[in-house]
């Protein structure tokens, strides 16, 4: 939100004046909202209802990379906050490509359940294989098909399914969310869809539209 969709919007600052006379006003991203504590915390809910939250480790998933430090940082602000609260075992921001890894989940957490929140603004790859995939819970596919997919891209050959195939495989792959409880080495491990399909969502982007 820094750096690269400035650039790829040849973006000024906040605001931009174009020669055609548009403005273009760059908002926060929708992920710095103070309200995405509520929808994270409802969402952990939402997926392991009756859960015991005193025996229960949230992890908050996103991307993160060693490219850019703040990629990481929305995710870590929000388990900080949630972590105050004190509502639950434990809270962990963990990460796809930088550490704490997600794959490490059973190191890292200690309780008899644990709750994973993909930090994402929608479902799609990485929260129906990749994720799973690192979780232990399902087969991960999706990176070996983006490395090929690059790849093809360097080349100029098609890099991506068509519509309808990465419908049917969404379709498919989005009973991931649908099997919870996980049992794992005699713990249970809930799985949420990304935090950017809760119906909230869209009114957090309004409000930040509005405040600018």
């Amino acid at each position: 939100t820094q750096t690269v969709i400035p650039r790829e919007l040849e973006l000024n600052g906040r605001i931009t004046k174009r020669s055609s006379g548009q403005i273009w006003k760059y908002c926060e991203p929708a992920g710095s909202h103070a309200s995405m504590t509520d929808l994270l915390l409802r969402r952990a809910l939402e997926v392991a209802p009756g859960i015991d939250p005193t025996e229960t480790s949230l992890l908050i998933v996103a991307h993160g990379t060693d490219l850019n430090e703040n990629s990481a940082a929305a995710a870590k602000r929000e388990a900080e906050k949630i972590r105050g609260l004190g509502k639950y075992a434990a809270v962990m921001n963990v990460y796809m490509e930088e550490p704490p890894l997600v794959s490490d989940w059973k190191k890292l957490t200690k309780t008899p359940n644990v709750v994973a929140v993909p930090f994402f603004i929608s479902d799609g790859l990485h929260s129906y294989e990749d994720i799973p995939g690192l979780l232990g819970i399902a087969k991960g596919g999706s990176t070996r098909l983006r490395k090929a997919t690059a790849w093809q891209a360097r080349l100029g050959s098609p890099a991506r399914p068509t519509p309808r195939q990465a419908s049917t495989s969404h379709a498919a792959t989005g009973d991931v969310f649908r099997r919870n409880p996980y049992k794992i080495g005699g713990r249970s491990l809930f799985y949420a869809p990304s935090i950017g399909t809760d119906v909230g969502f869209a009114d957090i982007i309004i409000e930040q539209a509005a405040k600018f």
